[in-house]
C-alpha cells in the first residue's frame, strides 16, 4: 500500500469516527431532552423503548470506534491492509467497502464457514466470542433447570 492509499484510508477512518462521535453527542442531547416524565403510561413505555434502542445502537457504535482506532493504529504501524490470518494483502475494494477489515475475503469466508459449522453443531469453540445454546425448548413446555425433564 502506497503513501497516498494510506492517507486516503486514514482520512476515511477519521471522518467515519468523527461522524459516529457527532451522532453520539446528538443522541446524548436528545436523551437528556427526553428525560422528562411522561404522565401517560403508554407514552412512557414508548419513550423507554426508544431510549433502549438508541442506547443499544450507541453501544454498537462504541465498539465500532474501537475497531476504527485499531485500524488507524495499524496504518501507523504499517500493518494496515494485510490479513491478520494469512499476512496477504487485503484487496483495496474490500478495504474501501469495509475500512476496518482485518481479514482478506478468503480468510473471512473461511472464518464464517467455520462459525456456521460450529453453530450448526450447536456449540462454538472457546476462541469464539459467541455462545450458542444447543438446547431448544418450546414455549408450550415447562422444564426444570436442574434436570431438563418436563415438569409434571
Amino acid at each position: 500500500m502506497n503513501v497516498n492509499q494510506r492517507a486516503y484510508f486514514r482520512t476515511k477512518l477519521v471522518a467515519w469516527r468523527n461522524d459516529i462521535l457527532r451522532e453520539a453527542r446528538e443522541t446524548l442531547d436528545h436523551l437528556a431532552e427526553e428525560s422528562a416524565n411522561h404522565p401517560d403510561l403508554a407514552d412512557r413505555a414508548s419513550s423507554e423503548t426508544d431510549r433502549a434502542i438508541e442506547l443499544r445502537a450507541r453501544d454498537r457504535q462504541r465498539k465500532l470506534i474501537s475497531k476504527i482506532d485499531a485500524a488507524l493504529q495499524r496504518i501507523e504501524d504499517g500493518t494496515y491492509g494485510y490479513c491478520e490470518e494469512t499476512g496477504e494483502p487485503i484487496g483495496l475494494k474490500r478495504l474501501d467497502a469495509r475500512p476496518i477489515a482485518t481479514l482478506s475475503i478468503e480468510a473471512q469466508e473461511r472464518h464464517e464457514r467455520r462459525e456456521k459449522v460450529y453453530r450448526d453443531k450447536g456449540a462454538i469453540p472457546d476462541s469464539s466470542p459467541h455462545y450458542v445454546c444447543p438446547l431448544r425448548i418450546r414455549p408450550d413446555h415447562a422444564f426444570s433447570v436442574q434436570s431438563l425433564q418436563p415438569r409434571t
